[in-house]
């Protein structure tokens, strides 16, 4: 890859990120809130608990901490990563050459780095001085919740989140915790693990485990699933800058939702029911706050299989909670497309403005969703009779959203080639960068070439080296066969101009290092820092020389790499 000299300078002054006291935790950056567990809280706070014998401390009572912020000292909790250091700074050049190319050209583009390295930075992120116990084989767990005022309306339990990090693997999983549960049924709690592990889908947040614990100090259930970082629910997507007093009105409280983004969300989750549903479950729990957008309108059905075990008593049949999947369905859309999550208390109000603002199909899309259907009884004389609903499936439902699906499909593909062509950049860096190690690890080597006789059984019989170890080899002296690498090291990252002063010319050093990973017939001189030697080599020469010594390097630690 050529690039004309002097095109980029590859030096970039970081400025400071802007502080942030209130975003989501997820994204990695602190949030203030309130919860009775808090760090180096002590006693404070708990004056109204002062009777009583014994405190839990890992009740989450909001009253409990009215004033106490759960992040202390949050200005030296992290440093945030400088994401800004390889972003694009103007003016820029528009006036280039077809095969020139711009420094930020050979990278990934800046939002993507930049998407990634936040989530990376958000799963490392832990919480210094935390009083949260280990549970089970999982430690430095992170809360995860934004609001403190916790409700069991959806599992009939208070429910906390947490990030989590695996003893045994390493990993980092998101940990929901259901305070207060007491396991009736062991059963219960073994059958929904085992039914959903088996549920494969990339819209349903994967289950991995579940168990009850009382490292709260109190009996709670425990639901281990995978941890996406910088993901939000769809109700803080759509619903937190809404608000409520303006819910009633006949238009919604935000700026509209676009149409592929609905179709998107209707196809994706309609792809995760059909997972579900093919193997003997259901959803259950389709509500804004329970499905995560992970990208870009990407999203996954969160919290499933709780209610497999929290309900597991409860006598409603497998089609019933089908259908009432389907319902959940239409009634998320509707909310999302009026910007209300009250919208389904009116929802013939509300599907008249969907028919005002959106098309047809969509429409009757949601008015398919919400409509109930008629159950019919299968053999009513008989005793194994039951109630099924014929034309109220998923796969008839996919049937009728078939245009959309093919445009979410073709859609995906664009993105995936997006994807690909960013990996390859990155493939061409990695292959530059092992070059780079090869070139660095044999360069100015003070250990010979060849390491002694090996008297271990286990390793390759290595002929024995006559010269004293830790000693520079005469290869690389200036008569050695190897001193022209070194000149080749200055030609390349050492240049300076005719002024004295270091050329920073990151065209130059992929083009050198493109010619030597090709071993190119080109020729170029070489000359000494004492300007008293010159060789005159082509990179062909130079790389036979390098993968000669990169060999006897390899030899000399034992095949080892």
């Amino acid at each position: 890859m050529q690039q004309s000299s002097g095109l980029d300078q590859w030096n970039y002054t970081p400025s400071p990120l802007a502080d942030r006291d209130e975003v989501d935790p997820n994204d990695g950056t602190l949030h203030q809130y309130n919860e009775q567990f808090s760090v180096n809280a002590g006693t404070s706070g708990l004056s109204d608990h002062s009777q009583q014998s014994q405190v839990n401390p890992y009740t989450q009572d909001a009253g409990g901490v009215a004033n106490s912020s759960f992040y202390q000292g949050a200005s030296t909790y992290t440093q945030p990563l400088n994401y800004h250091l390889y972003a694009p700074i103007g003016p820029h050049r528009e006036n280039l050459l077809s095969y020139q190319r711009t420094a930020h050209d050979l990278f990934i583009p800046d939002h993507l780095r930049e998407e990634l390295q936040r989530k990376s930075e958000a799963t490392l992120q832990i919480l210094p001085n935390s009083t949260l116990p280990q549970v089970d084989h999982f430690h430095t767990l992170v809360p995860l919740d934004t609001n403190h005022q916790k409700n069991a309306s959806f599992f009939g339990y208070s429910s906390w989140v947490y990030k989590a990090v695996n003893t045994k693997e390493g990993n980092t999983y998101t940990l929901r915790r259901l305070e207060g549960f007491r396991l009736t049924d062991q059963k219960a709690m073994q059958r929904a693990r085992q039914e959903w592990k088996r549920v494969s889908s990339g819209n349903v947040v994967a289950v991995h485990d579940s168990f009850t614990t009382r490292a709260f100090g109190d009996s709670s259930l425990i639901i281990v699933t995978d941890y996406h970082p910088l993901s939000k629910t769809l109700a803080e997507q759509h619903f937190v800058h809404t608000q409520p007093a303006r819910y009633s009105n006949s238009r919604p409280a935000g700026t509209p939702v676009p149409e592929p983004v609905l179709w998107s969300y209707i196809t994706q989750i309609a792809s995760a029911l059909k997972a579900i549903h093919s193997n003997g479950l259901a959803a259950r729990l389709i509500t804004p706050s329970k499905i995560l957008l992970t990208s870009k309108n990407r999203i996954r059905l969160n919290a499933c299989g709780i209610l497999d075990i929290t309900q597991y008593d409860t006598q409603r049949s497998l089609a019933e909670l089908q259908q009432d999947d389907l319902i959940q369905l239409g009634r998320l859309i509707l909310c999302i497309a009026n910007i209300n999550p009250n919208a389904a208390s009116n929802a013939q109000k509300s599907i008249e403005y969907i028919a005002r603002s959106y098309s047809p199909a969509l429409r009757d899309c949601v008015t398919w969703l919400l409509t109930p259907a008629q159950p019919t009884i299968s053999s009513p004389q008989s005793e194994t009779s039951q109630i099924t609903y014929q034309e109220r499936t998923i796969d008839a439902f996919l049937l009728t959203i078939t245009s959309q699906l093919i445009a979410t499909f073709d859609a995906s593909l664009h993105e995936i080639d997006s994807l690909t062509s960013n990996l390859v950049r990155e493939l061409e860096n990695g292959r530059l960068f092992r070059l780079m190690t090869k070139l660095n690890m044999v360069l100015e080597r003070p250990e010979p070439v060849q390491s002694p006789a090996n008297t271990n059984p286990g390793m390759p019989n290595l002929p024995p080296n006559p010269s004293t170890p830790n000693q520079p080899s005469s290869a690389w002296s200036e008569t050695g066969e190897r001193y022209y690498l070194k000149l080749f090291r200055d030609f390349v990252f050492h240049q300076v101009d005719e002024q004295g002063r270091p050329v920073l010319d990151l065209g130059h050093v992929v083009a050198c290092l493109n010619k030597l990973d090709a071993a190119s017939e080109e020729r170029v001189s070489l000359v000494a820092r004492n300007e008293q030697d010159c060789f005159v080599v082509s990179y062909r020469e130079i790389k036979r020389g390098l993968e000669g010594a990169w060999g006897e390097l390899v030899r000399a630690g034992g095949g080892r790499r």
